[in-house]
């Protein structure tokens, strides 16, 4: 039976935790996107900047008491999040990452259509016991997800290669084309360093401070690189866990900027990017950076290739925990910037074709339509605005 003109439209349920990072970016977007298609969307998180955020936007945000990681009050999380669910009577849920995706599963149990996007898989960030049981896990609480939608196919072939069985789609996280543009770097690096010395190399990583991230990887590879470009300087964007640790470590003068509303302006500033995580989903830093028209410096790890042009690779992918092939990759980059320059725009031209976040946003709804069928409204014919169809194919 398909939806006829006086019905409602469907309602949506995200459930999110974490509810920062590229989770919290993702979600952000999905919403913004689905709201202004006409469905109802509900949402439920910890109090949080993103639970403010996307009330701003029209969403109906159910506060959900949750930590970040399992432990003892799973039980009450589960408990808390069934209530919401019961009460919001939601025709799909969307539960993003580790956290939300085993509280979600274990509240719903498959009575509503749910969709699973892990945003890189749990059984990879732990070690030893912890692992076997997260996989474990990932195995059994397969059979409650209609759907399980990776942003990169490195993503769903791990899941698969594991054991994990269903239904895969592979959509690519993407970026707003708008927002994370060009622009030159000198105003943005004036306003952020106005003290620095405006021809010094700049380097830039944006990420939480965690292990995942890999900062400490950069840090070793630092004192190398500065062997070779001893202007150049380094800026660590984010919070984490690991702030502390990682100050302790740092070589010299490494700035530490903490969390930022706004990453844009750090991006523009730089004169390279690098993210050398230890795993991923596919990390959108890079391509908020790529956006904006800079070279990154990425590890190989999950979506990293899917997320780069082809040619790009043989001077933007480094293995991952390496300090040495980071200094070196990093180095070279920076003695060199008529090569980043034609890097950035190779990388903001294949970011503008393969990663807008219209493109994902329509691509979930596909996911959408194929689990509700006739109970979700057809699709808009998609459209590319005019001011990026020449940067597009040219």
């Amino acid at each position: 039976m398909h939806q006829s003109a006086t019905d409602p439209p469907p309602r949506v349920l995200h459930i999110a935790q974490p509810v920062d990072g590229g989770v919290a970016r993702v979600v952000t977007d999905l919403v913004r996107a689905q709201l202004a298609t006409g469905l109802r969307v509900a949402v439920a998180c910890p109090d949080s900047p993103l639970a403010t955020d996307l009330r701003r936007l029209g969403a109906d945000v159910r506060p959900w008491r949750a930590t970040r990681s399992p432990g003892p009050s799973l039980a009450g999380e589960v408990r808390r999040l069934a209530g919401i669910v019961a009460d919001v009577r939601p025709d799909l849920v969307h539960a993003h990452s580790a956290k939300a995706g085993l509280a979600g599963r274990l509240a719903v149990r498959g009575r509503i259509p749910t969709v699973f996007q892990p945003h890189a898989w749990s059984f990879e960030a732990v070690g030893g016991p912890t692992s076997a049981l997260a996989l474990a896990w990932e195995r059994r609480g397969a059979r409650w997800a209609a759907r399980t939608v990776c942003v990169s196919e490195a993503e769903r072939v791990r899941g698969v290669r594991s054991g994990i069985a269903g239904s895969w789609s592979v959509i690519p996280n993407g970026i707003d084309p708008a927002r994370f543009s060009p622009a030159p770097a000198g105003a943005a690096r004036a306003a952020l360093l106005p003290e620095a010395d405006p021809a010094a190399p700049l380097v830039v990583c944006v990420g939480r401070l965690c292990r995942q991230k890999g900062q400490d990887v950069l840090l070793a590879a630092w004192e190398t690189v500065l062997r070779r470009s001893p202007d150049a300087r380094l800026v660590l964007v984010g919070d984490g866990p690991d702030r502390e640790r990682l100050r302790a470590r740092a070589p010299g003068p490494v700035l530490f900027a903490g969390a930022v509303a706004d990453p844009v302006p750090w991006y523009r500033a730089a004169d390279l990017v690098v993210l050398p995580s230890r795993w991923e989903g596919m990390a959108l830093a890079p391509l908020e950076a790529m956006g904006c028209g800079r070279a990154v410096v990425v590890t190989d790890v999950d979506g990293a290739r899917e997320s780069l042009p082809d040619d790009l690779a043989a001077h933007c992918l480094v293995p991952p925990g390496d300090p040495a092939a980071l200094a070196s990759a990093v180095a070279a980059l920076l003695a060199d910037p008529p090569l980043r320059a034609a890097l950035g725009h190779r990388a903001r031209r294949h970011v503008l074709s393969t990663h807008d976040v219209r493109h994902t946003a329509e691509a979930v709804a596909g996911v959408y339509r194929d689990l509700l069928g006739g109970r979700f409204p057809a699709p808009a014919a998609p459209t590319v605005p005019s001011e990026y169809r020449e940067s597009v194919h040219s």
